[in-house]
């Protein structure tokens, strides 16, 4: 067996974290330079960066110094396809990632961990502090913006009227779905940050007379009369018990002939996302479903699933309408 390395994809992450790339683009491609920029040891920040040559992060330059490779690039704040957000230890997926250390104890509790690194669940620990809400909502903003023209594409809108994106957290989806679709209006469901930040969304996209943002919780009962309740990367962050509770507010609220819209990757028809499936469990306690479970929890919140959309990699569309 190969030797495993933990040590690689820690060190890239602290690259991430204190912005090594971004310093380096600035100017400071010195140890002593970037280790005064980031402010660390410049010793300790020596040995960081001899590993990560190795590793093809960052090469020498030939007068003294680092420069960022390809690959290093990525780190950088402000390129496409930016890796930072996603890696940085003080971001809300670094954090997350950390507690995946005691996947041990996940496993044998099959409870999440994240609380006792940390000292409060998850979603608290985010909404608690506004740097974290905000790099995450940017980063489910970013997650899926390759969705949306299948979504459009697929999501049969044309006679929809009233999209209610519950648990919504950024309005960039609900934006673009009522963009797109002549005569809708959105209203956006979630805890008091993303609301408010959701409304900024909305008046920079011009839509703030279409849509609009409510603060709420969806264990509650919904916004009523909707066509479409739009559940976007919500139910795999519970237990069973919990994912039912929030599809039977969903069914309680849909008008007559509507639909409920979950938009989540399926453990059947994307396979490879088992990674994601124990990140729910050390995160949250959630978990991914194949369709059959989903069927089965649908059918617990009195919803039938009509039909099952892949939309690519990571995501499919299942449309469920009331029994």
């Amino acid at each position: 067996m190969e030797k495993s390395d933990l040590i690689t994809p820690m060190a890239i992450r602290v690259a991430a974290t204190l912005g090594l790339s971004d310093h380096m683009a600035a100017g400071a491609v010195t140890v002593e330079t970037l280790a005064r920029a980031a402010d660390v040891d410049a010793t300790a920040l020596g040995r960081l960066l001899g590993h990560l040559v190795n590793a093809g992060i960052y090469r020498p330059l030939p007068e003294g110094g680092y420069e960022a490779t390809e690959l290093g690039a990525l780190l950088r704040h402000d390129v496409p396809e930016s890796g930072r957000d996603w890696l940085r230890l003080d971001g809300p997926t670094g954090r997350g990632e950390a507690a995946v250390f005691r996947l041990l104890d996940a496993v044998r509790s099959g409870s999440p961990v994240y609380s006792a690194l940390y000292g409060r669940e998850f979603w608290t620990d985010v909404e608690s502090d506004g740097a974290l809400a905000e790099a995450f909502a940017r980063r489910m903003a970013a997650s899926m913006r390759w969705v949306v023209p299948e979504l459009l594409a697929q999501g049969d809108w044309q006679a929809v009227r009233h999209v209610v994106d519950v648990g919504g957290g950024s309005g960039d989806l609900l934006a673009a779905v009522v963009d797109a679709t002549p005569g809708a209006r959105g209203t956006l469901l979630d805890l008091e940050g993303p609301a408010a930040a959701a409304e900024r969304d909305f008046a920079a996209a011009g839509l703030q007379e279409r849509c609009r943002a409510v603060v709420g919780s969806f264990f509650d009962p919904l916004p009523a009369g909707g066509d479409v309740y739009l559940l976007s990367n919500v139910l795999l962050n519970w237990p069973d018990d919990r994912a039912a509770e929030i599809l039977r507010r969903c069914a309680e609220a849909v008008r007559p002939g509507g639909r409920v819209m979950v938009l989540e990757g399926l453990l059947d028809v994307q396979t490879d996302q088992t990674d994601l499936d124990l990140r729910m469990l050390v995160y949250l306690g959630g978990r991914m479903r194949t369709t059959d479970q989903l069927r089965e929890l649908a059918a617990e919140a009195g919803l039938s699933l009509r039909r099952v959309v892949g939309l690519g990699p990571v995501r499919s569309l299942v449309e469920l309408t009331p029994a």
